[in-house]
């Protein structure tokens, strides 16, 4: 079975996104091809890198990334996690079988000690949801 591909993207490829990437690789293994980047990249949050490393999520490779990296690549998957990536998708050249969007608050800017673990359990919750439903979709084909 080939590996299914999936673009996680946020405005900074920063968080949000490295979390995605880091969280699908961790989970799912060989299953995936997972990958982020950012319509506006910054580079990677330090508190990003400490909260996937204290959860034992190898952070080893994440690096911010441009959405015109992966100008007319396809995805089976792209997972917008802001809205304001979600409004540069529509200019992507690129193409994905499957757009999903999950809005998750920008752990950059909640003033709380635990914001981006709070990010990290939400992209958690709905990683683990949509794995499961691949994995039925799986068993169907």
């Amino acid at each position: 079975m080939r590996q299914r591909r999936v673009l996680f993207l946020c405005n900074a490829n920063s968080a949000r996104s490295l979390m995605g990437e880091a969280l699908l690789r961790h989970l799912a293994g060989d299953r995936f091809e997972a990958v982020s980047a950012g319509s506006e990249p910054d580079q990677p949050h330090e508190l990003t890198l400490a909260t996937l490393s204290k959860q034992s999520i190898d952070t080893q490779g994440l690096a911010s990334k441009s959405l015109d990296d992966f100008a007319d690549e396809h995805f089976d998957t792209v997972i917008v996690l802001c809205d304001k990536a979600h409004q540069a998708c529509r200019d992507w050249q690129g193409s994905s079988d499957e757009f999903l969007y999950w809005d998750i608050r920008d752990p950059r800017l909640i003033e709380r000690w635990d914001a981006y673990e709070q990010a990290l359990a939400e992209i958690r919750q709905r990683l683990m949801l949509w794995l499961e439903i691949q994995g039925r979709d799986d068993m169907e084909r």
